[in-house]
């Protein structure tokens, strides 16, 4: 039986030559999504990573947080809404569907407005750096509740990228965080974990534009109705130009940007590689520091820069990559960065 089987796929592969190269184009096409679904992943963690930018200018010219997050998700639901009407795309969701959505906005929203509110605690730079937990909540919820299996090369990446974030963290004189900041940052670090996951594993089939204008649509409402129970955050108006640029700012690069890249990213190469390419959040807010707001550069910040890149580049390696293969590259990198 075994050899009229190998009998019959060599008759098979005589009479269409073509067929035994089905498994290589296959094997290409993985790959081909593997490295896109990368390049889409370290653009969405850069583009999240430039939220302190807009948010402290308008911090700093009397806005609150729940404003800034209202104008930010508006806009940026505005700017969604017109690119799927100019394309004829349709706007019809199931009730099932609208559920899911509704879920989605109140995590994302949950998550930015516990980010923003601490910007008021800490630095934003810190804030940044400490919400890098969240890929760690999800390798351990993918892990306990989806059965995810963890490889060596996914702990490695982490412990690199932990590593690497810890590096970057630059104290005030050695004090101590503010609990109240440091709660927060985790609050959204849960939240962040919980969104991504979410996607991932969600039963949604649409665009990923038409996802990201539906949850930007319910985070703009869950941030109106919990103004009405905050006194201290109530909505208000943009009264400048400047204002308007930077609430354009936000809406367009961290979050329309950011979002939509995200969740291509997701459904490519999955929860856990995308949160770890997350790394790259910090590492955009230490450049935005060293660049525009003329920070030192030191060889801490190089090699925590360093480990973060190569935490980054093992993921998109992948699980097959051979140890030979991994050494090679983290030598090469060091010796490129040194």
């Amino acid at each position: 039986l075994m050899r009229s089987s190998a009998a019959s796929d060599v008759y098979k592969r005589q009479i269409n030559p073509c067929a035994s190269f089905n498994f290589i184009d296959k094997s290409h096409n993985k790959m081909d999504a593997k490295f896109k679904g990368s390049i889409y992943g370290i653009i969405a963690a850069i583009s999240y990573g430039t939220n302190p930018l807009g948010a402290l200018s308008l911090y700093e010219a009397g806005i609150n947080a729940n404003s800034v997050l209202f104008y930010r998700f508006l806009l940026a639901a505005f700017f969604l809404g017109g690119l799927m009407f100019i394309q004829d795309k349709s706007f019809r969701v199931t009730r099932k569907e609208l559920g899911i959505l509704a879920g989605l906005g109140i995590l994302f929203a949950a998550s930015s407005l516990t980010l923003f509110l601490s910007f008021h605690y800490m630095d934003a730079g810190i804030a940044s750096t400490i919400l890098f937990v969240y890929p760690v909540i999800v390798t351990i919820i993918m892990a306990i509740f989806f059965k995810e299996k963890t490889s060596l090369i996914t702990v490695l990446s982490i412990l690199l990228a932990i590593g690497g974030i810890g590096l970057l963290y630059k104290g005030n004189n050695g004090s101590v965080l503010n609990a109240t900041g440091v709660l927060l940052v985790m609050l959204s670090s849960l939240s962040y974990a919980l969104y991504i996951i979410a996607v991932n594993k969600s039963s949604l089939r649409m665009s990923s534009i038409k996802l990201t204008f539906y949850v930007l649509l319910f985070c703009t409402l869950t941030i109106m109705v919990q103004s009405f129970f905050d006194s201290t955050n109530h909505l208000q108006l943009l009264t400048t130009s400047s204002m308007w640029i930077f609430a354009i700012m936000l809406a367009l690069v961290p979050t329309v940007i950011s979002l939509v890249f995200m969740v291509i990213a997701v459904r490519q190469i999955g929860s856990t590689p995308t949160a770890i390419m997350g790394a790259l959040e910090p590492l955009t807010a230490v450049v935005i520091g060293i660049t525009i707001f003329n920070e030192m550069f030191t060889l801490r910040l190089a090699v925590g820069i360093m480990m973060i890149l190569i935490a980054v580049i093992l993921i998109i390696i992948g699980k097959s990559t051979q140890i030979r293969t991994l050494t090679v590259a983290i030598i090469y990198i060091c010796l490129l960065y040194t």
